[in-house]
C-alpha cells in the first residue's frame, strides 16, 4: 500500500464566539484556505484535483448543501472538482483528513484537499414544521451546539447530555481533577503563546479579509496571527459551568466558545 503525504497546510485565524470572524459567512470562511493553497502553489494543476474533503458538524445554516463543494467553487476551483462533506461532530475535520489519506493510500485518488469548517457564532435557530393544521405551538432550537429535534427513544435509551455535562460525567467516572484540567489547559495556552511569539504559525495562516477591519468596536488583530483564541497564561479561576457543586468543567479551561 502506498503512502499519503501532506504537501502544504494552511488555515484561517481562530475566533471566539461573537468575535472578529462573526460577520464572515461559513461557506466563505471555508473557501479562504482553499484559495490560499491555490495562491501559494501556482505550479499545481488544480484541475487535476480528485476530491475536496471537508468536515462540518453543524450544516444547519450557511454550511448546508455540501459545504465542501460550495467552498471549492467559491475559492475558484474548476467546477469539475467534486467535494464531499463529512460529519463526525467534533472529529469531522480530522475524519476528513483521514478519508483523504485513506483514499490516496488505497489508490482510489492521487490528489486531494482535506480540512474542515465551523462557525458557531453564525449557527442558525431552527424550527420544525407544524404537525397539524392551525397548530399554536412550535419548538425552536439553537444549533450552536448540542441536541435538537430529540428522538424520545434515543433519550430514553442513552440520554441526551450536553457536551459540558458529558465532560462532567467523564471527569467523575475517570477521576479527572480540576487542578489537572487547569494544568493541561495552561500548558496548551503557554505552548500556543510561545509558538506565536516565535511566529511559527504565521506561515500556515490565511487571514480572512474581515479580520482586518474592526467589528463591534474591537481592535482588529494582526493579519498574520491567530485572531483571538490563545488566552493569557494564567490558570482558570471561574466557577463551574454545568453543575454548581462541581469542582470540574470550568468554561475557560480550553475552548474559545465563550465571548471574549
Amino acid at each position: 500500500m502506498r503512502e499519503a503525504f501532506i504537501c502544504d497546510a494552511v488555515r484561517t485565524p481562530i475566533g471566539r464566539y461573537g468575535g472578529v470572524l462573526a460577520k464572515v459567512r461559513t461557506d466563505d470562511l471555508a473557501a479562504v484556505p482553499i484559495r490560499a493553497l491555490v495562491s501559494r502553489n501556482p505550479q499545481v494543476d488544480w484541475a487535476a484535483l480528485d476530491e475536496v474533503f471537508y468536515g462540518c458538524a453543524n450544516q444547519a445554516g450557511e454550511d448546508n448543501r455540501n459545504v465542501a463543494r460550495m467552498a471549492l467553487l467559491l475559492a475558484g476551483l474548476p467546477d469539475s472538482v467534486p467535494g464531499i462533506t463529512v460529519n463526525r461532530l467534533c472529529a469531522s475535520g480530522l475524519n476528513a483528513v483521514g478519508e483523504a489519506a485513506r483514499a490516496i493510500r488505497c489508490g482510489e485518488i492521487d490528489f486531494a484537499i482535506a480540512g474542515g469548517v465551523e462557525s458557531m457564532t453564525r449557527a442558525p435557530l431552527v424550527m420544525g414544521k407544524a404537525t397539524e393544521a392551525f397548530q399554536r405551538s412550535a419548538e425552536m432550537f439553537d444549533t450552536t451546539i448540542g441536541w435538537r429535534f430529540i428522538n424520545p427513544l434515543m433519550k430514553a435509551q442513552y440520554g441526551v447530555d450536553s457536551m459540558g455535562e458529558t465532560g462532567e460525567n467523564v471527569a467523575t467516572d475517570y477521576q479527572v481533577a480540576r487542578p489537572d484540567q487547569d494544568a493541561l489547559a495552561l500548558r496548551s495556552q503557554q505552548r500556543a503563546a510561545k509558538a506565536m511569539a516565535a511566529r511559527r504559525p504565521a506561515a500556515k495562516l490565511a487571514p480572512s479579509s474581515s479580520t482586518r477591519t474592526s467589528i463591534r468596536g474591537r481592535k482588529p488583530p494582526s493579519s498574520s496571527l491567530p485572531s483571538c483564541a490563545p488566552r493569557s497564561a494564567r490558570p482558570a479561576r471561574s466557577r463551574p459551568a454545568m453543575r454548581p457543586a462541581s469542582t470540574t468543567a470550568p468554561p475557560p479551561s480550553s475552548s474559545p466558545l465563550r465571548r471574549p
